[in-house]
């Protein structure tokens, strides 16, 4: 004889903004009917009777893991209320929780050197509920990170709950975009900037999939970019592509992939990158300069005044490697970029030189700075003092 129950719960949510707005919700009413044969009837019948307890008990189970996970995304906690083990993740997972912010390295390297590791560590700290995403073209599926990794940056930025090292794939990346069959095409051996031309490719791919913002690996953040869609303007008309930030399949960027691939010449330094971004907002913007600290807005695109990440232009690099001047601010800066490639030179920060990128380091990646510059420096100097 079969014995039907109905269970039925209803229950309330509420998660508070960071605003301090509170946003309640009801699940409504949660039925499931359970089955089972009657005790009265079939004493065997108390196996399965337990069994289908368990089941139901597991059902509760995942039902209230939904919910905590719903809360968790709708109060901008994913990292803080739900940590879980890094290498259950791939980077499909990560990518499509949504707002990742996206740094490359398109050569080799294993090794992150302190200024990409500051760069990393500065957004975490800024974005603390976003992933943060490195993608290495010398990792492989094959490669152990972990943080007691032999690299010393590995170690650290493995350390920080919403950071994640993957291989860079970049067939994997560019599939079902315009840039898979110039790919495929391009002899590699034969481009002479393939590393800088093969960045511009993939972050413009990676965008277009998922969304959220890229940055490049020399960008310290000093606090949120309250934009969704915006371009960084490197100076009056003209945009970098060193950072910017769209949503998934946003028409600008699938844009621009087709016009890499229509004007491609690997031969014009930038004209995959900067020069990309400037011609194609042209196309659809009235470009004027800027005037003061405002911003330019056209297409629902923002395009943002070089203050906001360029108060120290590319001619003047070398500022940051200078003595600290105490009347520089960045109030009105989201992120700095620090001109690497400008670098000809390797200017390092060295622990109490107090330059502009010592103060940086130390303010917005201090565990870069004790780890990478301060302990680094006494290693050196211990294992110079004991081959004395």
């Amino acid at each position: 004889m079969l014995q039907t129950i109905w269970v039925s719960s209803s229950t309330s949510w509420a998660s508070r903004k960071p605003n301090g707005q509170q946003t309640s919700w009801k699940c409504g009413f949660v039925r499931s009917i359970i089955q089972h044969t009657c005790l009265r009837h079939n004493p065997k019948g108390q196996g399965k009777a337990r069994m289908l307890k368990k089941i139901h008990i597991c059902l509760c189970f995942f039902f209230v893991s939904g919910i905590l996970y719903e809360i968790s995304l709708l109060s901008g906690c994913f990292f803080s209320c739900m940590p879980m083990p890094k290498h259950f993740l791939t980077p499909e997972r990560v990518l499509n929780l949504g707002k990742s912010i996206i740094f490359l390295e398109t050569t080799e390297r294993l090794e992150p050197p302190p200024l990409v590791s500051c760069s990393v560590e500065s957004a975490a700290r800024i974005y603390q509920d976003r992933p943060i995403i490195l993608f290495m073209k010398g990792l492989t599926n094959d490669t152990v990170l972990d943080t007691n990794s032999s690299y010393a940056a590995f170690s650290l930025l493995s350390s920080m709950k919403n950071v994640f090292l993957f291989p860079l794939q970049m067939e994997t990346v560019f599939q079902e975009t315009p840039l898979l069959q110039w790919y495929n095409e391009v002899d590699q051996e034969e481009e002479k900037n393939w590393v800088h031309v093969s960045s511009d490719a993939s972050r413009l791919a990676l965008i277009w999939k998922y969304g959220g913002i890229y940055m490049d690996t020399d960008v310290i953040s000093i606090r949120p970019i309250p934009e969704g869609s915006f371009l960084a303007a490197q100076k009056s008309r003209f945009s970098s592509n060193g950072i910017f930030g769209f949503p998934a399949h946003h028409k600008f960027i699938w844009d621009c992939m087709e016009n890499f691939v229509l004007k491609y010449n690997a031969n014009i330094w930038g004209n995959q990158g900067p020069f990309l971004m400037t011609r194609m907002l042209k196309t659809i913007c009235n470009l004027t300069d800027f005037e003061g600290i405002e911003d330019h807005s056209c297409q629902n695109i923002s395009f943002l005044n070089p203050q906001r990440f360029y108060p120290i232009p590319y001619t003047a690099w070398g500022r940051y490697y200078e003595v600290w001047d105490k009347n520089l601010d960045f109030n009105h800066s989201y992120a700095l970029h620090l001109w690497n490639f400008m670098n000809r030179n390797r200017k390092a920060v060295v622990a109490g030189s107090n330059t502009l990128a010592e103060k940086l380091y130390k303010t917005y990646c201090p565990t870069t700075y004790e780890d990478l510059i301060q302990n680094a420096e006494l290693r050196d100097f211990t294992s110079y003092e004991d081959s004395v």
